[in-house]
């Protein structure tokens, strides 16, 4: 049987618990789908009989726009997992490096496509930081390296000025930097982070975005990529279905783009709700590392803490599945205030009676 590998798996819990979960293991807006998405959804039904566009125009012209980029550098997929195994079918590396802990879909797309992949492990005495120690590790048979800034699970960020150097010595060594922000929006400051202005130098350097956390889309599946090596783009085209953007996918994403005042509340949400929850958790004991995105990681207060949320409908992530982590470590969502001080206070009854 397939071992699921996520967080937002709430259809195998409500199989067993039919009364509904509080899910806080899916980073997910907690605004939920915008309304004017909802009705660019509804109205882009009306064109289901139809193929969705292949090219995605209009949703790509929009990206565009709002990234200050040109049309070809981008390239529209069915969630950022998608392009993430597009790229790897499209480059074929022999060997890559990503760290430990991430973001997991790397290294099961590259050991998908037969690739060898090596780990460069984050150090907790380090507070999960990526340092120049990885520069070691990019040894000559690299040809891929994957990073996410900021990282999941520990959502700590990497310097521009460190992913500078990092992005000029793989230029110098023939490496691919595959670099995923689908979390930067979620960074206080993401423009001091994000590595799109540098594309249109350096055709070794790949960007990975989604709609699905920022928006609260998962469901839909839409994600892009930016890149300045056109050729890349065009192998990772064949490398899907010419129509794995669905119609409704594409007439959200654009209308996702103009909802400018949603993620001034959401910014402002998950700033407040990230230092409430950092607060409690540290109030309860626990030891909270990194988390400057729209989640929490942190190494609970008492033992088997995923175990007893759950029982009491409460779903967090438990980390122990991440390479370079033990189950000590879990991973929070940051929700709605009502819904944080839900799990806090159930976090608070297990302190008291572990």
């Amino acid at each position: 049987m397939v071992q699921l590998v996520h967080g937002g798996d709430i259809y195998s819990y409500i199989e067993n618990h039919p009364n509904g979960v509080l899910d806080f293991s899916a980073n997910i807006n907690p605004q939920g789908l915008p309304w004017g998405v909802k009705k660019a959804i509804i109205s882009a039904l009306e064109n289901s009989a139809n193929y969705p566009d292949p090219l995605c125009r209009e949703l790509t012209a929009a990206i565009a726009q709002s990234e200050n980029l040109p049309p070809a550098y981008i390239l529209c997929g069915n969630g950022a997992s998608d392009l993430i195994y597009r790229l790897v079918y499209a480059v074929r590396p022999q060997k890559a490096l990503v760290t430990a802990p991430a973001f997991e879909e790397y290294e099961q797309a590259l050991t998908a496509a037969g690739c060898e992949v090596k780990h460069h492990l984050l150090q907790e005495n380090e507070e999960f930081l990526l340092t120049q120690r990885i520069l070691d590790d990019l040894t000559d048979d690299v040809d891929i390296l994957f990073l996410c800034n900021p990282n999941n699970p520990t959502g700590q960020p990497i310097s521009q000025t460190l992913l500078k150097k990092i992005l000029q010595y793989c230029r110098q060594h023939k490496i691919l930097l595959a670099l995923d922000e689908c979390f930067c929006d979620f960074l206080d400051d993401p423009d001091e982070y994000t590595m799109s202005e540098f594309l249109s130098g350096y055709d070794n350097l790949f960007l990975l975005r989604a709609f699905t956390k920022m928006y609260a889309m998962a469901g839909l599946r839409l994600g892009y990529c930016l890149c300045s090596n056109h050729a890349l783009l065009d192998k990772m085209y064949l490398c899907g279905s010419p129509w794995g953007v669905s119609n409704i996918a594409q007439a959200a994403g654009v209308q996702a783009l103009r909802e400018k005042e949603y993620i001034t509340r959401t910014k402002t949400i998950i700033s407040q709700e990230r230092a409430y929850l950092r607060a409690e958790l540290c109030r309860l004991g626990c030891k909270v590392y990194g988390s400057h995105a729209n989640f929490i990681f942190f190494r609970p207060h008492i033992s088997n803490l995923s175990s007893k949320l759950e029982a009491k409908g409460i779903l967090i992530r438990n980390c122990g599945n991440y390479k370079g982590l033990t189950g000590e470590f879990c991973r929070i969502a940051v929700k709605s205030h009502n819904d944080n001080i839900k799990l806090i206070c159930a976090m608070e009854e297990f302190a008291l009676c572990p």
